[in-house]
């Protein structure tokens, strides 16, 4: 027995495309990029367990060179590692091009001190006096092992 498929729409009715369907999962995408977006930190540092202090503020990074030296003294530009003379010359460049500029050192907490100010010597022989030491908060330091 064959089947009738019977339309209930008239005859005359026009083609329609639904589009709250659309507008939700449009609202949904959007929603979901921007937490995304917000979740994504640019990091241009090394990955290092930084020491923790109690007047550690946070404070925004923006327009700095950072500079990381791991526990093992290797020096870090930009997550690239780089050699003293090399380091001398780049941020002496950049100082020349930008008198304002600011360099952040991370230094793993297992650093030797001379290796720090190994660094710390560079920067300053290059002619910038903005240098900051990147540390966590102390109650950072409670929550991670």
């Amino acid at each position: 027995m064959p089947v009738k498929l019977d339309s209930k729409l008239p005859e005359n009715a026009e083609a329609r495309i639904e589009i709250i369907p659309l507008i939700d999962i449009m609202f949904f995408l959007l929603a979901s990029f921007m937490l995304v977006s917000l979740s994504m930190q640019n990091s241009k540092s090394m990955k290092v367990n930084l020491p923790a202090a109690a007047s550690a503020t946070m404070e925004p990074k923006k327009d700095f060179v950072d500079i990381s030296v791991d526990k093992a003294g290797q020096t870090f530009l930009d997550r690239k590692t780089i050699g003293s003379s090399d380091l001398l010359t780049t941020l002496s460049a950049a100082a020349k091009s930008k008198p304002d500029l600011r360099v952040f050192i991370s230094g793993d907490r297992d650093t030797r001190h001379g290796d720090m100010i190994r660094v710390l010597d560079l920067i300053r022989s290059a002619g910038i006096d903005n240098v900051a030491f990147d540390v966590r908060p102390a109650d950072e330091q409670r929550k991670s092992p």
